[in-house]
């Protein structure tokens, strides 16, 4: 088997593992492709996960799948409105549902549901929402995918004016709750409108006071994070250029430490026994107990 990452990637002591991954739906030979992921993640060992692009029938979800295999629990929230994918799919394909899902080692005590903006064409975009009993205090993890195409960069802001007070009133309602961590495939750059308004770090915030950092900054200087790499096929077929548009957003760490980034890295970006799990790359990010 190819190896996801140079090497494997073991988790610091006192360390949370998150990861975020935009799992490409059931497009391509999507039934190698889950044998990949899973195989990125047995690797990794996360303790979260925030996953885009989830399938879900009436016998089975992708989260629950892997969930069971990798001794996660797993929720899975599905879009309200999939037809946008269902339709470039045929036969029994075309009515899987499509959504987010979130996979813990730890319980999660609850879970909810943010709708997003919608543009002229409803795709039924949305947050999914969870709290998680993590050592040090309950987590509050939110991940979530916003629309894709290079033109709507207003629309994302809008969505990101709707997400970011979810996410603060989700952290907020919980006492002695440690700082937020907010995941996804946001579909934008890092130094775009979306993306500096969602972490209120570079710009006026959306919720005054409260304020998110890309867990990149901490990476090595020159370190590679382009989740949409045209190295992989299924990106380079679609002709756009290549990006880091998945992130991983979390809360300014505490003065004692717990909450800051340890290490950060992109994985899940290459093959596995010839097989691309997605057709994005994995952010993976550890953070202090």
């Amino acid at each position: 088997m190819s190896s996801a990452s140079p090497g494997p990637l073991p988790n610091p002591r006192g360390s949370l593992r998150v990861l975020t991954w935009n799992l490409w739906w059931r497009f391509g030979d999507w039934r190698a492709r889950r044998e990949a992921i899973l195989a990125v993640l047995a690797e990794l060992r996360p303790d979260v996960c925030g996953l885009q692009e989830v399938w879900g029938t009436d016998e089975e979800d992708l989260a629950g799948w892997l969930g069971e295999r990798l001794g996660m629990r797993s929720v899975f929230a599905a879009s309200p409105s999939p037809g946008r994918w269902q339709q470039r799919l045929a036969g029994g394909e075309a009515e899987a549902a499509f959504g987010n899902a979130v996979l813990s080692r730890w319980p999660i005590l609850a879970s909810s549901v943010t709708h997003l903006p919608e543009g002229p064409r409803p795709e039924g975009r949305t947050a999914l929402h969870t709290l998680l009993d993590v050592p040090g205090g309950p987590l509050p993890f939110t991940t979530t995918h916003l629309s894709s195409s290079p033109a709507e960069s207003a629309l994302r802001v809008a969505q990101v004016r709707a997400l970011v007070p979810a996410v603060a009133r989700h952290a907020a309602d919980v006492p002695g709750a440690r700082r937020p961590v907010l995941t996804g495939d946001f579909n934008a750059e890092a130094g775009s409108d979306e993306m500096r308004l969602a972490g209120g770090y570079e710009t006026a915030s959306v919720v005054d006071g409260f304020v998110l950092v890309d867990a990149w900054r901490y990476a090595a200087d020159g370190a590679e994070g382009r989740t949409w790499d045209r190295r992989n096929p299924h990106v380079a077929r679609v002709h756009q250029p290549s990006a880091r548009i998945d992130h991983v957003l979390v809360g300014l760490p505490e003065f004692s430490g717990r909450g800051a980034v340890l290490d950060v890295r992109r994985v899940g970006a290459e093959p596995v026994d010839g097989v691309w799990p997605s057709d994005h790359a994995a952010v993976c990010v550890d953070l202090a107990l």
